[in-house]
């Protein structure tokens, strides 16, 4: 039989993730948000050399990435095309509306999912935001303009989200290193 063929199971695989992506797309996109931004927060973790894993940090990327990671760029992907079409103006109204604020409740509610108080959430917001948005900006421009331009609508947020996968690393890396330095 052929299925013990890899390439077969790989095929096997993406077709049902574009039949459920077809079925239901927003369950889809933020389960797929969902298990990325738990691995990316595990290698952030890894990487760093950490005893041991600290689950509360990944259950709060694994609840970001379910509740808002996957179901809200589906939306703003959907809508702005009423907005333009245009590749440029997407690109445009993603970095200069979307991702701001985006990347702002991001660092509050993972604050929040991880336990931590209103006023601590929000200190830890206040402190990383500029960096973190800057960075933003600085390393995602060219992937998200790659994204907007070359990438089929239907997968657009999948692509968000492996993005995601990295800037997952780069984020848990920033914010213990600012956590660390708040101890100190």
């Amino acid at each position: 039989m052929s299925l013990s063929k890899p390439s077969q199971i790989i095929l096997d695989i993406v077709g049902a993730y574009f039949s459920s992506l077809y079925t239901n797309p927003i369950r889809t996109k933020a389960i797929t948000s969902c298990l990325l931004a738990v691995a990316g927060n595990y290698a952030s973790q890894r990487i760093l050399g950490v005893k041991e894993i600290n689950h509360d940090s990944l259950l709060a990327f694994g609840l970001f990435g379910l509740l808002f990671g996957g179901p809200v760029p589906h939306f703003f992907y959907k809508y702005i095309y009423f907005v333009t079409r245009h590749p440029l103006g997407i690109l445009l109204a993603e970095r200069l509306i979307y991702a701001p604020l985006f990347q702002g409740f991001a660092l509050y509610m993972l604050a929040r999912l991880e336990g931590k108080s209103h006023e601590d959430s929000y200190k830890n917001m206040e402190k990383l935001y500029l960096p973190i948005l800057l960075a933003n900006y600085k390393y995602l421009t060219l992937l998200q303009f790659i994204n907007i331009r070359y990438v089929p609508p239907m997968l657009r947020v999948l692509v968000v989200n492996f993005i995601g996968f990295a800037w997952a690393i780069y984020l848990a890396n920033a914010r213990a290193k600012a956590s660390t330095k708040r101890r100190d």
